[in-house]
């Protein structure tokens, strides 16, 4: 994701602005939060889509203006519903190519897309089980069970089915979901990074 233009002069104007770790928080329904407490406003919520990125150590953040501010994920850094038949990220981003699946444990869908990976929300489950095809054909109630009754890491016989695209399917436990698909669910400052103690004016 590209930065704003604002943001951009920002940085390098203020290059070494410390990090802030756990301040900002996405919840599994794709809310933002600040010290727990959910951020209603739409111009904040509308600058923290736009300015959202991940670092190459897979940590996902908010930069504000010169700050960088990581996110501490209660599921996945991108939370992902339907709307009008159309998946999209709570940052409001249509999925049109994901490329895999994972099925956890407890039913839920995590997945790979050309914005990084997300986690569906519960109540869209049908939307998506209503996709899955095993050699082409819907998946009904016994071929799901099987896919869920594998161990850790297998890939299934299911497939999603996304108009043209087609996503492989793998069971994959929650805990180990995070480094399956390479992102920081608790972000942690590395030896070398200066740490803020509050927000930048």
């Amino acid at each position: 994701m590209r930065l704003e233009e604002w943001v951009q002069r920002a940085l390098q104007r203020w290059p070494d602005v410390p990090a802030l770790f756990g301040w900002l928080g996405l919840d599994r329904r794709g809310r933002w939060r600040i010290r727990g407490e959910v951020i209603s406003r739409p111009q904040i919520i509308d600058t923290i889509n736009r300015n959202y990125a991940a670092d190459p150590h897979g940590r996902w953040y908010f930069q504000n203006g010169p700050q960088r501010g990581y996110v501490t994920l209660e599921r996945a850094p991108l939370i992902l519903h339907v709307e009008h038949d159309v998946l999209v990220t709570h940052t409001q981003q249509r999925v049109a190519n994901p490329s895999q699946l994972l099925l956890d444990e407890e039913g839920c869908v995590f997945l790979t897309t050309e914005h990084g990976p997300g986690a569906l929300v519960d109540t869209d489950l049908d939307w998506v089980l209503a996709r899955l095809r095993v050699e082409g054909k819907p998946v009904d109630d016994g071929q799901l069970a099987q896919a869920l009754a594998l161990s850790s890491g297998q890939p299934t016989a299911l497939r999603l089915s996304l108009g043209a695209t087609t996503a492989t399917v793998t069971r994959c436990d929650r805990a180990h979901v995070a480094a399956r698909l390479s992102f920081v669910r608790d972000p942690q400052p590395r030896a070398d990074e200066t740490v803020a103690t509050r927000v930048t004016d």
